[in-house]
């Protein structure tokens, strides 16, 4: 590897690593008992964010728990006791926050992963965790804070945080690594 790479490598690690350092452990592991104690969980993100929500999901059902994608053809109505999980790192995603506004009506809780506290998902989030992180509406001029590309620290901290929490939920809810794994699709 030429160090040119290498040193790409380790300013991206870097930036990820002081990301998540940021993130509010605490606030983790209460996003973590809701989703453990939700009736069901119902996911959605867009583009990139989108597939970090949708491996989350797969991780949580692994977990044994009851989950969904918004989208799929089996994703069922929400009601109380439920969980909407929705990723909006800019804030504003107006598909996010119609399905949000949905959810709400429905009486299930809003738990948004977001980078912008101040952003109207944040205003309509019953739960927000907050990853301070560069998303594509701060990527440009001063704002831009990362070597890499538009959102990309967001969704790589989506990505480590999502693992983390798996972490987390594995030990709430006692499944053992054997049981994640008979969860496994055999259709591969």
């Amino acid at each position: 590897m030429s160090d040119k790479s290498k040193s790409l490598f380790e300013t991206a690690l870097d930036e990820l690593g002081g990301v998540l350092a940021r993130v509010d452990e605490h606030w983790i592991d209460a996003a973590c008992k809701m989703l453990a104690g939700a009736r069901q969980i119902v996911v959605y993100g867009c583009g990139r964010e989108g597939l970090q929500v949708r491996g989350f999901a797969m991780r949580l059902y692994h977990l044994g728990l009851p989950v969904a994608v918004v989208g799929d053809m089996t994703t069922p109505p929400l009601g109380p006791g439920d969980v909407f999980l929705v990723s909006s790192g800019p804030g504003e995603t107006s598909t996010v926050l119609t399905l949000m506004q949905v959810a709400h009506d429905a009486g299930a809780t809003n738990l948004l992963l977001t980078a912008q506290a101040d952003g109207s998902a944040a205003k309509r989030a019953d739960f927000t965790l907050l990853i301070p992180a560069q998303t594509m509406a701060s990527d440009q001029g001063a704002r831009k804070t990362s070597v890499l590309p538009m959102g990309s620290v967001f969704e790589g901290a989506l990505f480590l945080l999502f693992e983390v929490m798996v972490l987390k939920l594995k030990d709430l809810t006692g499944q053992s690594p054997d049981a994640m794994r008979a969860r496994h699709t055999n259709m591969e």
